[in-house]
């Protein structure tokens, strides 16, 4: 693996993707237009690969992972109104994952646009915030649908409504092992 301090690339193009998986542009350009590869175009209609999409695609069809892809740690933002849970979250994911937790839910919404994350942990059963709707605007916002969310909660009848709101995956407290492990496969990371 490589150096924490190198830079993440999180955008590709058509020709990186190509490179990764040793076909012609157009392959790529196909792929894409038939929805085998996530994507988005540019202002300038030029299509671009988020490195989490990348990575699942090339995973889904065994394509082997290019070092480039594997710099750095994910970005996971956590969402719990006990901060209890979320020092404990902190503390054991940390090493795979860079957590950045909020206890206010209307101040981890605010952030999602400059933190990017790659998956969002939260409990959606808080006071004064519906949770399910929240899944569910995340879902249907082109910005932020391709944002794996995992509920992480000791409601386990949310568990449907949750899943159906949009969720990636339930995990129900307080397994933090069985979090990770979740994490890891939804992130497509080989676990430790």
């Amino acid at each position: 693996m490589s150096n924490e301090g190198e830079q993440v690339r999180e955008l590709f193009t058509a020709s990186d993707v190509a490179r990764f998986c040793q076909v012609d542009l157009k392959t790529i350009h196909n792929w894409a237009e038939r929805g085998e590869v996530r994507h988005f175009r540019t202002p300038g209609r030029h299509l671009r690969f988020r490195r989490i999409d990348v990575l699942d695609f090339l995973r889904k069809y065994g394509y082997p992972v290019p070092e480039l892809l594997l710099i750095g740690k994910p970005r996971l933002l956590a969402i719990d109104d006990d901060g209890t849970w979320l020092g404990q979250l902190k503390r054991q994911l940390s090493k795979r994952f860079d957590v950045t937790t909020f206890q206010d839910p209307f101040d981890a919404l605010v952030s999602i646009g400059s933190e990017s994350p790659d998956c969002i942990v939260l409990d959606i059963k808080m006071p004064t915030f519906d949770g399910l709707r929240c899944l569910s605007r995340l879902k249907q916002l082109p910005s932020t649908r391709h944002i794996r969310t995992v509920v992480f909660s000791g409601y386990e009848d949310t568990r449907k409504k949750a899943l159906e709101a949009g969720a990636s995956a339930f995990v129900s407290k307080p397994d933090i092992a069985r979090l990770k492990e979740t994490l890891e496969a939804l992130l497509g990371l080989e676990r430790t």
